[in-house]
């Protein structure tokens, strides 16, 4: 099972999201998002923030990462009874899994990448405040959420994509017409002096007769 938490830290509220056990670790490993971030030390569930769009997992308001690492030493056995517990965290992106490792046990990439927060005790309010949003949801759903959440990046994408050949389209559209103009400049320009140069002879003709005429008479 997966339980779901809602934090009114921020603005807008933020998902957590917390494995039953080790085997939920599992599958939060497996189906994490690239957006998540991960939370977790000493013998603890997973806890997972689902970051909102433009959100840097490491410029995160101080509120948020709180009540992420609150979460996270109430649901460590031994955290949990412990003061001053330090709570690491990193992107899931960090998380590092091989064959040889234990039941949700995870490593990471690059330990630059891993930051910690120091819990001098369990807050009471904050975890009471989290427990009252607490929804339950099948494991199950990890893959299907993932799946339609890559289904929506690559729509967006594709999108994206669109609006930029559109937009590169345009420009060389303008582009080519701009070359036209440049290229024939020229000639319209002659043709217009030609058309100017037609209708002054004739004008000239027109007046030259009016005036033989008169001097004839």
């Amino acid at each position: 099972m997966v339980y779901y938490f809602t934090s009114n830290a921020v603005d807008p509220p933020a998902t957590l999201y917390v494995g039953k056990d080790k085997f939920e670790n599992e599958e939060l490993i497996k189906y994490g998002w690239e957006e998540d971030f991960h939370v977790d030390n000493l013998s603890s569930a997973h806890v997972y923030l689902r970051l909102s769009e433009g959100q840097e997992w490491n410029k995160l308001p101080k509120a948020l990462v709180e009540d992420c690492a609150q979460l996270t030493k109430a649901n460590s056995i031994e955290g949990n009874k412990k003061d001053n517990v330090t709570v690491i965290y990193t992107p899931w992106s960090n998380l590092h899994k091989n064959a040889g490792m234990a039941t949700g046990q995870v490593g990471f990439h690059d330990q630059k990448k891993v930051l910690k927060i120091l819990i001098p005790t369990r807050i009471n309010a904050t975890i009471n405040r989290l427990s009252k949003t607490r929804s339950i949801a099948s494991t199950d759903t990890l893959a299907t959420d993932k799946e339609a959440h890559l289904k929506r990046l690559r729509a967006a994408a594709n999108a994206l994509q669109q609006a930029q050949r559109k937009e590169e389209e345009r420009v060389r559209k303008e582009q080519r017409e701009e070359k036209w103009s440049r290229e024939h400049a020229y000639e319209e320009l002659h043709k217009g002096l030609g058309e100017e140069d037609e209708e002054g002879e004739g004008k000239g003709r027109s007046n030259q007769e009016v005036w033989d005429e008169d001097d004839f008479m």
